[in-house]
């Protein structure tokens, strides 16, 4: 192939080559997306990745200085103004003021519910007040989030919620009695507010991620260790041989999945589960 011919050929695969990248590159320049729990594991890589992406991120949650340190490491490479909120999501009044005082002072165009999981334990054996605590944590803050970013979003017709909860939606898990609970509720609760949005331009979907290597996971391998009284890698092999990648997710695996349904390419996708637990769930 020489000359005119080598040249056609080099121009066509350079379009074939930007055709494709068109397809699979993910924007969100112009995008505000207000990321809970992004202090660590989860919430930390999805802020990393939107902004990545090219969004501007609002970082939430408790702790201050961790939540500084995360957004020194956010890319502003397309000119983003990260910014730092904090709130207690035990305290589902200081979490609405913050959500109240964030709309107030930024367009926020996707929101991403994610907070750390309640302890682990049975059903039969937790009380009433653990029962509350997990409800008003993950379900009533999450709604208060929702109801004051809602306004916003149906003003540009243009919304993404996002919520991190469990693959225990689908298939309750070992010894998660509240966890099981509370994440159904929340599963059920966002199907109701997709199908109430979706004319508005705002999609609700669900991630559910498995075993994923953070310090929740940690802390339960932990626990069963100690309960059991047997090694940690005991523990872990138990747990490896229920996933059939054998092996545990990162975050960051996670947060591509969020990017995505946070996206333009993602706009006839709604009131969905996305699970990514490395084919852990044993139903579809």
């Amino acid at each position: 192939m020489k000359g005119p011919k080598l040249q056609n050929y080099n121009k066509e695969f350079q379009y074939y080559i930007f055709d494709y990248l068109c397809l699979v590159i993910i924007d969100l320049k112009g995008k505000t997306a207000l990321v809970c729990g992004s202090s660590q594991g989860i919430g930390r890589a999805i802020a990393s990745e939107m902004a990545d992406s090219g969004a501007t991120i609002i970082l939430l949650a408790r702790n201050e200085e961790k939540l500084n340190s995360v957004m020194s490491t956010l890319s502003s490479t397309n000119g983003q103004t990260h910014s730092v909120y904090t709130a207690d999501f035990s305290n589902t009044e200081n979490v609405l003021a913050v959500a109240n005082q964030i709309v107030a002072e930024h367009a926020v165009d996707i929101l991403v519910n994610n907070t750390g999981g309640p302890a682990a334990g049975k059903a039969i054996d937790a009380n009433t007040v653990e029962f509350l605590q997990a409800f008003n944590t993950h379900l009533i803050n999450n709604h208060q989030l929702v109801q004051a970013v809602v306004p916003g979003m149906k003003s540009r017709n243009f919304g993404r919620i996002i919520n991190i909860i469990s693959t225990s939606v689908k298939v309750p898990l070992h010894n998660l009695g509240v966890s099981n609970t509370i994440r159904g509720a929340v599963g059920n609760w966002s199907k109701t507010m997709a199908n109430e949005l979706a004319s508005a331009g705002i999609t609700v979907n669900n991630i559910l991620p498995g075993a994923t290597e953070t310090e929740r996971l940690s802390t339960i391998i932990q626990n069963k260790s100690n309960k059991m009284a047997i090694e940690q890698d005991v523990v872990k092999e138990e747990m490896l041989n229920e996933i059939p990648m054998r092996r545990f997710g990162k975050p960051e695996e996670v947060a591509y999945a969020a990017v995505f349904l946070a996206s333009d390419k993602a706009a006839y996708i709604t009131g969905t589960n996305t699970v990514v637990d490395g084919g852990r769930t044993p139903c579809l």
